[in-house]
């Protein structure tokens, strides 16, 4: 009896169907629980292994975000090089440890967060673990990361400052927070709050979305279950590609925002720093600086991010079925 369950949510799981656990063993929260903490550690790495990857193009375009120095392949090549040149090999991964801080909480809430809300849904909706329809896959994807961004946003401007300003202003990330705590004030930790919000819905949203929608359109296509894995990079790379640009300007908005005590600006709010750099720097030229070079790193990022996530959850299922069996 014991086995012949097991294999009908096996069975289940390759035709895409998350199996209805029965009441009992929900009751006991063990499969429950070790799913989140699956998430949370997929999440986690995923994260972690994506913004690594990336940081040095990462920080470059950050710097390219903050100033009204206008951005172009060859400047941002130059950039790299002389810092390079300066200040060595390992300052191109200046503020990693700041992203690393914020960027695997984040994920981890992120990726958790969506695989919580894709039940939610589904139940609401009838799907009962099902693909879910385009509407609430998108929804799921933009709950998820307005709920990472909300719990984790501090890290990230603390990650901007440190981005975008010499090791002599910012011995450590615990020195980041004392001095804009003083010189600035606690509010200061939320400068930008607003746009990374507004960001995040269509980001996370249609990155996901697009990411769910691909493997949809794959399974149904291939008679495969699970792509390989250079098709998750794929799939991944389209999402980014589709969520960052849909939300950059944002993105830029927010950068201006989180870094003004530094770069000797005042921004107040979204609309008044977009007619400010508009104004200063052009639509496309201030707006969407740096854009060229997020559809280098982003589809990079994004790729690696989902990839990692997928085959470190199916890891930790077989080792676990492993761990069931061997008991």
């Amino acid at each position: 009896m014991g086995n012949g369950v097991k294999e009908g949510r096996v069975d289940l799981k390759q035709n895409g169907v998350e199996p209805i656990v029965p009441g009992h063993v929900l009751s006991e929260g063990s499969p429950e629980k070790r799913k989140v903490i699956h998430s949370l550690m997929s999440g986690a790495l995923a994260g972690a292994v994506a913004k690594t990857a990336v940081a040095p193009l990462d920080r470059t375009k950050i710097i390219f975000q903050v100033s009204a120095k206008r951005f172009s392949a060859k400047e941002a090549y130059r950039l790299i090089y002389r810092t390079y040149l300066n200040d060595g090999f390992l300052s191109l991964w200046r503020g990693n440890s700041a992203t690393m801080v914020r960027v695997i909480p984040y994920a981890a809430i992120q990726f958790c967060a969506h695989e919580e809300y894709k039940q939610l849904l589904g139940s609401y909706y009838g799907f009962h673990g099902k693909t879910l329809t385009p509407l609430p896959r998108f929804i799921a994807g933009s709950l998820a990361g307005t709920t990472a961004a909300m719990l984790t946003y501090p890290l990230d401007l603390v990650r901007a400052r440190m981005a975008v300003t010499p090791k002599e202003m910012y011995s450590n990330i615990l020195h980041v927070f004392i001095r804009i705590s003083r010189e600035e004030g606690l509010k200061t930790l939320y400068r930008g709050f607003a746009p990374t919000i507004l960001g995040v819905i269509p980001y996370a949203g249609l990155s996901f979305f697009t990411y769910e929608s691909l493997k949809k359109l794959h399974a149904d296509h291939s008679g495969r279950a699970q792509p390989y894995p250079l098709e998750r990079l794929a799939f991944g790379a389209c999402a980014g590609l589709i969520g960052q640009s849909a939300s950059y300007p944002l993105d830029v908005v927010r950068r201006r925002m989180q870094t003004a005590g530094v770069t000797g600006h005042v921004y107040g709010s979204i609309l008044p720093t977009m007619r400010e750099i508009i104004r200063e720097e052009g639509l496309i030229r201030g707006l969407y600086k740096g854009l060229s070079m997020n559809w280098v790193k982003g589809p990079i990022a994004v790729g690696i991010s989902f990839t990692t996530f997928d085959l470190t959850q199916i890891l930790l299922r077989k080792l676990q079925l492993g761990t069931n069996i061997e008991r």
